[in-house]
C-alpha cells in the first residue's frame, strides 16, 4: 500500500492535496478519492457524463484515470441504494486570500468572522463552504460533520504554512450543517474542536458548530444610530437595567424553560420602557457550555447562544430595542475562557490561545484559562469579536468583564505565583495595550458605541482618552462607591453616625473618572443575599432603608445600573434557575418599590441637574456633609440653564423636624420626590409639597430654610424660580 494511502487510512495524512484529487500530466492523469463505506464511485465529467468506474485499490480509496482537460465530479453509491453526486474538495485551490491571512497573522483583521471559520461560498460556480481554522502546531486538521459521518479521515485540510491556518472548500454543503474540526495535536492527542469563529452553535449541552451565513437582517434603527452618540454622552441620562436573559421571566407552565429573542422582546422591552431605563445590559449571551456560569465562561465569541434562537433573532431583538429608544449593552469577556475539551484549551495540542505557564495562564479563582494577549493572533481574534457584536448586531456598548484581573499579573495570586513583566512590575503590559487598542478601534469604527470597564482598583485613567495616557473606556463601574454605600446601609441606624464617611467618601473621587454606579448581579448571589435582605431592622425599616438607598443612588453623581429583581425588592437571593419574584408585586410594599424606581428614572431623565454634570464637579455641592450625629446629608445638583435640585437624606430612624439647611436660592422649592410618601409605602412625613427659603445665608449658601426630614428617607427639592444656573 502506498505510504500516503496508509497515512490517510490511519488519520495521519497531513498534506492531502499532494495525493488526493487529480494528479499527473498529459494522458496519465489520476484521480484519487476517499469514500469509506461506499459500494462504488463513478467518475463523471463536468457536464455529468460518465467517464469511468473508479477502482477501489484499498478500503475506501478509489482511483480512476481522467482525460486531459476535463473537469470532473463523483457519483457515489452508498449501501441501501442511495447515490450522491459531488465535486472533489481536492480539485479546488486555496480558499483564503493572502491579504486575509496577512491581516490575521498581524492581529489586524477586524472582519475575521466574515473571512475564516465556516464561510458559505460559491467557487467556480459550485456552492459549498470554505472551512478554515488556526492551528499552527497541529499534525493534521480535518473538518468533520454530519456531511461526512464525523470521520476525520474524509476531509483533511490544507495547511497555509505562513499563517498556520488550515483550510478546505467542501462542495454541496451549506448553512445548517453541523461541524467541528478534528485536530491531531502536537502532543499526540486527537480531539474534535468547536470552531472558535463559529457564528452559530448547537444548543448546549451539545457542542457542535453550525454553518451560518452572516446575518442578513433588514435594520430599521437608522434614527437610533444617528442619535446614539448624544444618548451616550457624559451629559446624558444613562440608566441601565441588567438582565440575565434566561431568568428574567420564564414561560408560563415551564419553570425550566426560557423565551427566545422575539418572545423576550415582546415582554422585556415594554417593561424596560415603562420603568424608564435607557439601556438593557445583558449578561454574556455569547455561547457558553455551562448555564451556571451565566455566560461569563464563553467559548464562542462570535455566536449568540442557541438557548434563545438564531443570530437573526438576536438582531431582531436589538432592532426592536432601538425602535423603542432603548440601548443594548453586552457583557463581554476577553479575560479568560473555560477548559472544556471541545473549546480553545490546548487547541492544537499546545497552549495556543492561553499562556503556557500556569502562573500566567490559569485563573485560580475561576478554574479558567487566561488569553495570551501578547500573541497577535489571539488579541486580533478578540478584537474581531468586539467588532462583530458592535458592527454586525448594532450593539451599543460592551461592558468588559474582569478588567482588574487583566491589568495585574499578581491578581488574586500570592508571592511566587505570578510572573513579573519585562520591567519587573506587576502591571500586565500586554493587557493594557490590548485594552487601549480595543477602545481606540471602537471609537474609530463604531461612532457612538461605548465601552464600560468593570474595574475594582485605583488604576488611573480608566476612562481617560488613550491619547492622554488612559485606557480609553467611556465609563468605569464605581465598585468603591458600591462597596462603601452597601456597607453603610447594612449597618443598624444606631451605629451609622460612626461610619458617616462611608456615604461621603465617594465624593472625594467621584469626578476622577466617568462612573457608573452599579448594583449588579454580583451583589445578590453567592450568599450575599438580596438587596432588601441587606437592610437592617424590621420589615418597615427594611423597605424604608431600601427606598432611601435607591434615592441616594439616583441622585448621586454617576450613571446608574440596577440588576433585575432589585426593583421589586426581591427577598430571595437571585437564582438563575428560576425567574425573578414577579409574584411579589401582589404585595403593596413591593409594588411601591417598583414605582419608586420608575419615578426615580423619570426624574433622573427629566431633571438636567440630576444627570448633565454627572462627571463634572461643578454639578455637585455639599450643603450638609458632616452631620454624623443625625446621619443627615444635604447636597445640591446643578446643570446649565436648569433649576437646581437639592437632596435631603436622613439615614437615621428618627424624623428631624425644624432641621436647618442652606439653599442656593431664596424662594419656593417644590418637593418633587419624597421616598417616605404613602405611594411608596412610607408614612407620608414631609413638608407639604413645598419649602420656602428665606434670603438668610446658612451653610455657605445664600438662602436657608427649616425643613422636616422623614426617617430613613430622601426628599428632593427643585427651585421654582426662573433664574437658572
Amino acid at each position: 500500500m502506498h505510504i500516503a494511502a496508509a497515512a490517510l487510512l490511519e488519520g495521519r495524512l497531513d498534506d492531502p492535496f499532494a495525493w488526493l484529487g487529480l494528479h499527473g500530466d498529459g494522458t496519465e492523469r489520476v484521480v484519487r478519492t476517499f469514500q469509506p463505506g461506499a459500494e462504488g464511485v463513478t467518475l463523471l465529467g463536468a457536464n455529468g457524463n460518465e467517464i469511468a468506474q473508479m477502482d477501489e485499490q484499498a478500503p475506501g480509496i478509489f482511483v480512476g484515470a481522467a482525460p486531459e482537460g476535463a473537469g470532473y465530479r463523483f457519483r457515489i453509491a452508498w449501501p441501501g441504494g442511495e447515490t450522491q453526486e459531488t465535486e472533489d474538495p481536492y480539485s479546488f485551490g486555496p480558499v483564503i486570500g493572502d491579504l486575509d491571512l496577512h491581516l490575521f497573522s498581524e492581529g489586524r483583521h477586524w472582519n475575521l468572522a466574515r473571512a475564516m471559520g465556516a464561510q458559505p461560498r460559491t467557487i467556480e460556480g459550485i456552492e459549498g463552504v470554505a472551512f478554515s481554522v488556526w492551528a499552527p502546531n497541529a499534525r493534521r486538521v480535518s473538518v468533520v460533520g454530519d456531511f461526512n459521518n464525523w470521520d476525520g479521515r474524509r476531509h483533511p485540510m490544507r495547511l497555509r504554512h505562513d499563517a498556520g491556518v488550515w483550510e478546505l472548500f467542501v462542495p454541496r454543503v451549506g448553512p445548517g450543517t453541523h461541524y467541528k474540526f478534528e485536530v491531531a495535536g502536537a502532543d499526540g492527542s486527537v480531539i474534535q474542536k468547536a470552531d472558535p469563529l463559529a457564528r452559530q452553535t448547537e444548543k448546549p449541552p451539545a457542542t457542535a458548530s453550525i454553518v451560518s451565513a452572516a446575518p442578513d437582517f433588514a435594520w430599521t434603527d437608522e434614527d437610533w444610530m444617528e442619535e446614539r452618540a448624544a444618548r451616550h454622552a457624559p451629559t446624558a441620562p444613562i440608566s441601565i437595567y441588567e438582565v440575565h436573559a434566561s431568568s428574567w421571566l420564564r414561560p408560563e407552565g415551564d419553570p425550566n424553560g426560557h423565551f427566545g429573542w422575539r418572545a423576550l422582546a415582546d415582554r422585556l422591552i415594554p417593561y424596560v420602557s415603562e420603568m424608564g431605563f435607557t439601556h438593557v445590559e445583558l449578561l454574556p449571551i455569547m455561547e457558553h457550555p455551562f448555564g451556571g456560569s451565566w455566560g461569563y465562561q464563553p467559548l464562542s465569541q462570535f455566536a449568540p447562544s442557541a438557548r434563545y434562537g438564531s443570530p437573526e433573532g438576536f438582531a431582531a431583538f436589538v432592532d426592536a430595542c432601538h425602535r423603542e429608544g432603548i440601548g443594548v449593552i453586552l457583557d463581554w469577556v476577553p479575560a479568560h475562557f473555560p477548559t472544556d475539551a471541545h473549546g480553545l484549551a490546548r487547541f492544537d495540542g499546545t497552549p495556543l490561545y492561553e499562556h503556557a505557564d500556569p502562573r500566567e495562564g490559569f485563573h485560580q479563582d475561576w478554574n479558567t484559562l487566561i488569553y495570551n494577549l501578547g500573541r497577535r493572533e489571539v488579541a486580533g481574534f478578540l478584537l474581531a469579536s468586539a467588532m462583530w457584536w458592535l458592527e454586525t448586531f448594532h450593539i451599543d456598548g460592551l461592558r468588559v468583564d474582569a478588567v482588574a484581573s487583566m491589568l495585574y499579573r499578581d491578581y488574586s495570586r500570592n508571592a511566587g505565583e505570578w510572573v513579573p513583566n519585562v520591567h519587573g512590575g506587576r502591571e500586565n503590559l500586554e493587557s493594557v495595550e490590548f485594552l487601549k487598542r480595543m477602545n481606540s478601534i471602537i471609537a474609530d469604527r463604531c461612532p457612538g458605541a461605548i465601552t464600560l470597564a468593570e474595574e475594582s482598583t485605583a488604576w488611573p485613567g480608566v476612562s481617560a482618552p488613550v491619547a492622554q495616557g488612559g485606557l480609553g473606556f467611556n465609563y468605569k463601574w464605581n465598585m468603591g462607591w458600591m462597596h462603601d454605600t452597601l456597607q453603610y446601609v447594612e449597618r443598624d441606624p444606631l451605629y451609622r453616625s460612626w461610619h458617616h464617611d462611608e456615604l461621603t467618601f465617594g465624593l472625594v473621587y467621584a469626578f476622577s473618572e466617568r462612573f457608573v454606579l452599579p448594583i449588579s448581579h454580583d451583589e445578590v448571589v453567592h450568599g450575599k443575599g438580596s438587596l432588601i435582605g441587606k437592610m437592617p431592622g424590621d420589615r418597615w425599616r427594611k423597605f424604608a432603608n431600601l427606598r432611601a438607598y435607591l434615592s441616594l443612588m439616583w441622585t448621586h453623581p454617576g450613571k446608574k445600573l440596577l440588576f433585575m429583581g432589585c426593583e421589586l425588592a426581591q427577598e430571595a437571593e437571585w437564582n438563575h434557575d428560576t425567574q425573578i419574584g414577579w409574584e411579589l408585586l401582589d404585595r403593596p410594599e413591593h409594588a411601591a418599590i417598583q414605582r419608586l424606581v420608575r419615578d426615580l428614572n423619570r426624574l433622573y431623565a427629566s431633571e438636567p441637574a440630576l444627570h448633565a454634570r454627572d462627571a463634572d464637579p461643578s454639578g455637585f455641592d455639599w450643603i450638609v456633609g458632616g452631620d454624623a450625629q443625625n446621619s443627615a446629608f444635604v447636597f445640591a445638583r446643578y446643570a446649565p440653564d436648569a433649576p437646581p435640585v437639592v437632596v435631603l437624606l436622613n439615614m437615621s430612624a428618627n424624623p428631624l423636624h425644624g432641621y436647618e439647611i442652606g439653599l442656593p436660592r431664596a424662594g419656593t422649592w417644590q418637593e418633587i420626590l419624597n421616598s417616605d410618601a404613602d405611594i411608596y409605602g412610607g408614612a407620608n412625613i414631609g413638608n407639604g409639597g413645598r419649602v420656602h427659603a428665606s434670603p438668610a445665608p446658612a451653610y455657605g449658601q445664600p438662602a436657608s430654610a427649616r425643613v422636616t426630614l422623614p426617617p430613613l428617607a430622601a426628599v428632593l427639592l427643585r427651585h421654582e424660580g426662573t433664574n437658572h444656573l
